[in-house]
């Protein structure tokens, strides 16, 4: 089928429905300010583009054109999210603060969210890619659908952006869903290489969400994601945190998939999965401390294709979250949409099998203990 831009409802074709891309020029234009890596600017900080910058996203986008995989996907620029969809997760107090910021010079949504005037266009945009893209699959007009968020939204709070995030764009697509009747039981798994806090605080006592986040232990936030945090109240055991010691590979994230994240999600047997699709986990992030390759992201994804078939009708949305290497960022996501499409086109990675071929990429003896204590601990619990 090919790419169209339109704003209208989906025309039915034979077969079954294309693969869904999300994305508008505006998420682009957000710009954290000249801080480089770091949270803010300082007195001996040299002002460089910030780290969290559109350039991975853009290029992105640029690779899937140049490449003719775009042509494969159902193209849609939908609207921004309104008040009453971002108040679901967010409190007025601070819905009001960051629209009193964006009046005047910018600020900081709370915890390293740092923002300029025109940033909450972009959020309320990226929030509405990801509203557009869940509802798509949930309601059945796509099986799969990709959302290219920015800024990213996995990290802020219902009162603060934190982590470069400002909007919980997963949240508020998920909770709009699910208030409007499109969907019930829906499991979410952020491979982010940063702690996903944003959905674990937005559903942390909600049974019907379950919450899983595979990532790099004690990086961001600091405070977060330690595998004794498994939910409260009705939601106890619906929260599952895999935090991996630096330096983990391909073998360690396969293992951690195949024997924990996987069977985790298909026992709790949600209706829609949905992914906070963060790539900083790649061995070329300046941000994460993994060793991932563009083809373990692609893998990863059939996985979760398969499993989606098995449990949800096939039903999948991939949110983009981190990845902070411009030149690595394209490579990994245009990996996920090849998958996402089973297109026959494909892009060459020149680093892949160099990565690969790293030492310590297969799975080391302290990270399958890790894993495989978990795994017990976590079924071992439920079974009780």
């Amino acid at each position: 089928m090919t790419a169209g831009h339109s704003h209208g409802s989906a025309t039915t074709v034979a077969g079954p429905p294309a693969v869904g891309f999300y994305w508008h020029e505006r998420c682009f234009w957000h710009d954290p300010g000249a801080i480089g890596v770091f949270s803010a600017p300082g007195e001996f900080l040299q002002p460089q583009p910030a780290s969290e910058s559109a350039e991975s996203k853009r290029r992105l986008k640029n690779l899937l054109e140049v490449s003719g995989l775009i042509d494969e996907l159902s193209v849609r620029k939908p609207g921004p999210a309104g008040r009453e969809d971002l108040e679901r997760f967010h409190t007025p107090r601070y819905l009001a603060a960051l629209e009193a910021g964006d009046r005047s010079l910018g600020g900081d949504g709370g915890d390293c969210a740092p923002y300029t005037p025109g940033s909450l266009a972009a959020a309320r945009q990226s929030a509405g890619l990801a509203i557009a893209a869940v509802e798509a699959v949930a309601t059945g007009e796509r099986t799969r659908a990709y959302a290219l968020c920015r800024p990213p939204g996995h990290h802020a709070e219902a009162d603060r952006g934190r982590g470069f995030c400002l909007l919980g764009n997963i949240p508020v697509a998920v909770m709009r869903a699910r208030a409007l009747g499109q969907v019930g039981r829906v499991a979410i798994l952020d491979w982010d290489v940063h702690h996903g806090n944003g959905q674990q605080a937005a559903f942390y006592d909600d049974p019907e969400v379950l919450t899983v986040s595979i990532h790099q232990a004690g990086n961001f936030p600091l405070d977060t994601g330690t595998f004794e945090e498994q939910g409260e109240g009705a939601g106890e055991g619906a929260c599952l945190n895999l935090p991996l010691p630096p330096g983990c590979g391909l073998g360690a994230y396969d293992h951690a998939m195949r024997e924990l994240v996987m069977p985790a999600l298909e026992a709790f047997r949600p209706e829609l999965i949905v992914v906070a699709c963060g790539y900083d986990a790649c061995a070329k992030d300046p941000l994460g401390k993994m060793l991932l390759n563009s083809a373990a992201f692609g893998d990863m994804t059939r996985q979760l294709m398969a499993l989606a078939e098995r449990v949800c009708q096939g039903r999948l949305v991939m949110v983009h979250e981190g990845g902070y290497s411009e030149g690595y960022v394209p490579l990994c996501g245009h990996a996920v949409i090849e998958a996402l499409t089973s297109s026959a086109i494909a892009v060459p990675d020149p680093q892949n099998d160099e990565i690969a071929a790293w030492a310590y990429q297969a799975l080391q003896p302290h990270q399958r203990e890790l894993i495989d204590g978990w795994r017990d601990a976590w079924f071992a619990r439920r079974a009780s």
